[in-house]
Order: structure tokens, then sequence, then C-alpha cells
């Protein structure tokens, strides 16, 4: 990455100016206002005057001052009068007391007015008084309602100041500033409304999420950037988990190789596209491009979704610029507000875009803890809560369709890392998923169909990560057989498991598989992580890339070799990526059915 600080217009599509080679953003030093705002505010502290009380002989000093005056004020009070004349000895009569001419006024006027008028007045002055006291109601801890308002080069500068911010404590109440959306974010057309009877329900039992329960800082404090148990393989752990958990030099090698590949490939614009070779460094050598060039939300997704993976956040590591780029630019250029929540529907990507965004900015989120991604994260797991089919308890292409497990898998994903990151998921949104699970399994929850009961090798691989995600153990029967039979069917590759390099299946899988451990990890593993390294790109431009030709995955014409990228870098940072479920009990606690 350019190394030059680029400024709002660098990173925004609707700029003019000429596109840098790849994306810049503002190193994480404080700006120039932030200095010049605490220099102001010092000075202004010892500029302050102190208060000191006044001594017997400066008051002292003052009397013989005053008495010293040829003609006193109007109004003296007694003292002063006293002082002055140095006759008259202790307490003066109302008679001896000089009146001043406003005092006589005063006297005169009540004296000649009535005395209802004068009781008038009284309460008057009573009701005056009592309409200016407040008492003040219990304050709740909230987290401000996202603004959504026309964009300026400033407000989006604003937001990328925020993503350089260092980590903090924060109050999420009172420390989180509204993220100011860009002008080219259109408002949500692409949800169908609720009708009488589906409006009804869902204002009842989804009323509990939103950003006012957005997570509240008591429970954030006990978690540091990178140590809570969701992401703590990520942080200084990654290398003992490697060698543990089964990874290898040559993974990592391949790891590393690969994220160079996808930052050479971002955007101008701070995003990626599925139509790879439009990058700045590329210009058509690499091949295999995918055709989905619309699906930018999905693309941008996908690609920081290794990043991440690898511990690489907005706020430390080598690709910090490249996390930041992205996250900016979903924010601020792909997020569309509505009622329902933040959309990254699209053309091409719709709810599988959504599901892939979403658990970008909950894992970005939780990761660092950063309080500007707080709202565009929990509004993002707001739309996939009302956009879950309300009958069937699933979700498709379009917000209430019936639900497919294909869609459902990135769905409940993001809920889940939601749900890791202390957002608000509600429990009637994984409530209703458990019933869309119970509707498509077969051979007791062993394998997974994708509308019906069935037992196709991707869909039931979605399934059983799933249903590990909401709380089977390992002594659940359909868990143990769903186990052995992607066992039986091993890795998808040239020459073994389902199809022929199905990568949506192998992703899915060997989470299962890591999670499950024991032999049959072993054994998945030593096939999985060898073909993958022996099957990346080595050569040219492409190297650190993947792309298999013979693949039966529909990833392959839609995105081409950017999804294959992706795919298989997250299935190479497996052994850091999650921590194991079954080591430790961490199924249910996130993801409360009672």
């Amino acid at each position: 990455m350019d190394e030059k600080l680029p400024n709002s217009e660098s990173l925004n599509p609707q700029a003019g100016g000429t596109p840098a080679e790849k994306p810049t953003v503002d190193a994480d030093v404080p700006s120039a206002s932030e200095k010049g705002l605490a220099e102001a505010g010092g000075q202004a502290a010892a500029s302050q005057p102190k208060e000191k009380l006044t001594s017997r002989k400066a008051a002292k000093g003052v009397k013989a001052a005053n008495s010293q005056t040829t003609a006193a004020p109007a109004l003296q009070t007694a003292s002063q009068a006293k002082d002055q004349s140095g006759q008259k000895q202790g307490f003066q009569t109302e008679e001896e007391r000089p009146r001043s001419g406003v005092t006589t006024l005063l006297m005169e006027i009540l004296h000649w007015m009535p005395s209802w008028f004068v009781s008038m007045v009284v309460h008057a002055v009573a009701l005056l008084v009592m309409a200016m006291i407040t008492i003040p109601g219990p304050v709740q801890d909230v987290v401000q309602q996202l603004v959504v308002a026309p964009g300026q080069n400033e407000q989006l500068e604003e937001i990328e100041e925020l993503l350089t911010e260092p980590p903090e404590d924060i109050n999420l109440a009172t420390d989180l500033s509204p993220v100011e959306v860009a002008s080219n974010i259109e408002s949500s057309q692409d949800i169908s409304p609720f009708n009488d009877d589906t409006a009804a329900m869902a204002s009842f039992e989804l009323n509990p999420i939103g950003l006012e329960h957005a997570p509240q800082t008591d429970l954030l404090a006990s978690v540091g950037a990178l140590s809570g148990d969701a992401f703590s393989g990520r942080g200084s752990g990654k290398e003992r988990m490697v060698r543990t958990a089964g990874g290898s030099e040559g993974s990592e090698r391949a790891v590393a190789l690969a994220l160079k590949w996808l930052a050479d490939h971002q955007m101008p614009d701070g995003g990626w596209s599925f139509e790879h070779q439009k990058a700045g460094g590329c210009n058509g050598q690499c091949r295999n491009p995918g055709n989905l060039s619309d699906a930018r939300s999905a693309a941008t997704a996908l690609a920081l979704l290794p990043f991440l993976g690898a511990g690489q956040t907005h706020r430390e590591g080598q690709y910090a610029k490249n996390v930041r780029a992205g996250l900016y630019y979903l924010i601020t250029n792909r997020m569309k507000i509505s009622p329902e929540g933040g959309s990254f529907l699209e053309q091409g990507g719709n709810m599988y875009s959504h599901g892939l965004a979403a658990i970008v900015l909950c894992e970005a989120y939780g990761m660092t803890h950063d309080k500007v991604l707080a709202a565009p994260a929990q509004q993002a797991i707001n739309f996939i809560c009302n956009a879950q089919d309300p009958v069937g308890g699933g979700w498709r292409y379009q917000p209430r369709q019936k639900g497919d497990t294909s869609v459902v898998g990135w769905q409940l994903m993001a809920l889940k890392s939601g749900a890791m990151s202390y957002l608000q998921v509600p429990k009637v949104t994984i409530q209703k998923a458990q019933a869309f699970l119970d509707s498509v399994q077969a051979n007791d929850g062993a394998t997974y169909g994708y509308l019906d009961p069935g037992n196709g090798p991707g869909t039931t691989a979605v399934g059983l990560l799933c249903r590990m995600y909401l709380g089977w153990d390992k002594n659940h029967p359909g868990l143990q057989k769903g186990i052995q039979q992607l066992s039986n069917w091993g890795p998808s590759t040239d020459n073994t498991g389902p199809g022929k390099n199905n990568f949506y299946y192998n992703y899915y899988a060997t989470q299962v598989m890591r999670h499950w451990e024991g032999e049959e990890w072993k054994k998945w593993n030593a096939v999985m992580r060898d073909y993958l390294v022996k099957t990346q790109a080595q050569k040219g431009h492409e190297t650190g890339s993947w792309f298999f030709e013979n693949s039966s995955d529909h990833g392959k014409e839609r995105g081409g070799r950017l999804y294959f990228t992706a795919m298989a870098t997250l299935i190479l940072e497996v052994y850091y990526r999650h921590m194991p479920l079954y080591r430790k009990q961490a199924t249910a606690e996130n993801f409360p059915l009672d």
C-alpha cells in the first residue's frame, strides 16, 4: 500500500480526482484540530485565576479606605455607616437607620397597594420559581440513533478520523458519535413492506433490539481488544494455535501470500470487486474475473474477512490501511439505512451480500471495540432480524422470503459474530432459525437440504455448523452422525470429496471438523491443508491467489479468482480464526434460548 495519506476524495467513488494506484488512509495520529483543542484547553486552564479567601488584614484595609471617602454611597450597610461615623455603638433601630430613596419608594408603594394585588404578585413569583425547578428522571444508558444525512467531504473525513483513533475505554451511551452516511447512499427500496399481521408481530417481538440496546459499558469493559474468547486466537496466541491445531509453515506462508494478493487488488475507492482486473496494479494480468460486477459489498466483505481472520484490523497490523479503507467504503458507500436497519442488499448479492458485510462489521467491532463501528454493526444485525421469514424462520434472497439453508448460514454466522461481539441478538430470532433448521433436516439432524429435508453436502455442512453454534453438544446423535458423514465425504478437491473443488462446502465443512477436533479433524486437515498449499498460484501477478477451472462451485463464474482466494484463505486460517467450541463451553452462552 502506498504510504501517502489520502483525503476523503481518494476513497469516495464520486470524487473526481485521479485514482491512486492503491487506496490509502490516514495514519493513526491525532488530528491538528485535536492537538489544537488540547493545547488551547491547557492554556485556558493555566490562565484561569485562582480564588482566594480575603484575609482580615485585607478586610481592614478596605474598611480604612472606605472611612477615608468624603461622600458615602446612597446605599450603605449598617457596618459601613458605623465605620464612617465612628460615634454610634451597637445596633441601630429602624428609625435610626438611614433609608435610601429606593427603599422609601418601595415602602410607599407597598403601603398603598391593595392586599389582593400583593398576594397575586407573591403567588405569581412562587409559581415562576417552582416552574424553574426540574427534577431529572432516570437516565437510561442508551446509544444515540444512527443519523442519516447528506454526506460532505468534511463528514467523510470525520468518519475516517474516528476509524484511526487509538483504542480507549468507551461509554457507548455518551461517546458514540452518529455516523454520517454519504450522499450517494440511497434509501432502502428493496425491502418488502410489512403486512398488518407481520408488522404487529414483528413490532412486539423485535422491539427489544435496536441502538437503544447496544452493548453497555460494563460489559465491554471486561473484554480487551483481541483478548476475548471468541477472537483470542487471532492475537498473540496465533502461532501456538497454528502449531497445536495442525497448521504448518507452508499454510501460514500461503496465507501471507494471499493477503498480499488481496491487498494488491483493492480498488482505488477502498472496496473490492469480483472483476479484480479493474484494480490499480493488475491491468488484466490476473485471469478469471467474476461476473458479479455490481456486488461490490459482497466482494469487499469477502476480501476483508481474511484480513480480520489473520488478526489484521484497521488499528493494527501490516494491512491496517487496507482494512480501514475497506470498512470506510462499506459504511459510507454501501450501507443503506431504513427503519428496518442498515442494509447491504445489492443487485446480484442480495441477502448473501448483507450477511457477509454484517459479519465483517461485527468482527471488526468485536476485535477493536471501536465506538464508530458499534452503530453500523448493530444496524446490520437489526436488518437481519427484520428480514427473517416471520413464518418459517429462515432467510433467502430478499427480506421475509421463505428461507433456504445456504442464505441462512451466512445470516446465522453474522448473528453469531454479533453475539460474540456483545451486540444485541433477540432470542426470538434464534428460536425461529432453530425452527427453520428443523424443517430442512433429515436423518435426525445429521444431514440438511436446501428448501426441504435432504442430504446435500454443502447444505449439510452449513446445517451442522449452525447446530454447533446454536448449542448442540458433542453427545447429540444427529451431530455425531453428521460428523461421520462429512468424514466419509472428505474435502472436495480434484479427486476427493463430493463434486470437484466445491469451496462453499469446504469452507463450512472445515469449520465443523475443526470444532469437532479429534482424529476426524486430523484426517480432514491433512488433506485440505496440503491441497491448498499445493494449488496456490506461484507465478506472476497471480501469485498468492487460487482458481479452479473444473470447480462445481457456483461461485466460480460469479466470484471468480477473488472468491476462491478469499475462501481458501479463510480455510487456512481455521486454526486460529475461531476458538474450538467444544474445548470450552461457549456455544449456548452467546445464543441464549431460554
